[in-house]
């Protein structure tokens, strides 16, 4: 199972960290299935960086195999989403960038993205139109809805399936709104999509 990222993929998230534009192609990075935080597990803050963000995504599961998709076709490819959220190490990220190395290590570590239960999309409304939502602590930090993205889902899904065959059970987290900001220990994380709350758990 892989879990393929798309970063920069609203622009005004883009601006609030002070990266470059984006491209005309997604920009894509992977986790490891270590990465994974599931079933509203605690997440405990590393002691190897200084910043550790919260970032909310729109996540699709592949129902499928495929390769080289057409993207008139993909959205064959998935059948159900959840909310995610990638923890990333900001002040580890804006180093790598600075130096111009890949972000494993800021994006890719142990536990860094916790993810929901998935709802079949018959039973939501259209993807574009999906909205979800991220409070910290019973404040709304985060709001988003699939059509501010810059690549819809089945524009990743034809880009990244040039490159890796996409299997069943593979995820794809779409990117992060405008909002983003620092965890603290005591941090209480929920998020919703259309309503219904996908997360709820706490930092330590």
């Amino acid at each position: 199972m892989k879990i393929i990222c798309v970063g920069l993929n609203y622009p005004r998230h883009a601006d609030e960290i002070g990266m470059r534009p984006v491209d005309a192609e997604p920009t894509i990075f992977l986790k490891p299935d270590t990465a994974l935080l599931r079933n509203n597990d605690p997440f405990y803050i590393p002691d190897w960086a200084e910043r550790f963000d919260y970032e909310a995504e729109l996540v699709f599961r592949i129902s499928r195999l495929g390769r080289h998709i057409d993207e008139r076709f993909a959205h064959r490819y998935y059948d159900a989403v959840g909310l995610g959220i990638d923890f990333t190490a900001r002040d580890l990220q804006e180093r790598l960038v600075k130096e111009g190395r890949p972000w494993e290590t800021c994006k890719a570590f142990d536990y860094s993205a916790a993810i929901s239960r998935f709802i079949p999309l018959a039973e939501l409304p259209p993807v574009a139109d999906l909205r979800f939502d991220l409070a910290i602590n019973g404040e709304v930090r985060q709001r988003g809805v699939a059509s501010q993205m810059i690549f819809s889902i089945d524009k990743i899904i034809a880009y990244v399936s040039q490159f890796f065959s996409l299997r069943m059970g593979d995820l794809i987290f779409t990117g992060t709104p405008t909002g983003v900001g620092p965890v603290r220990e005591g941090d209480r994380l929920t998020a919703t999509l259309e309503g219904q709350t996908m997360l709820d758990f706490e930092i330590k």
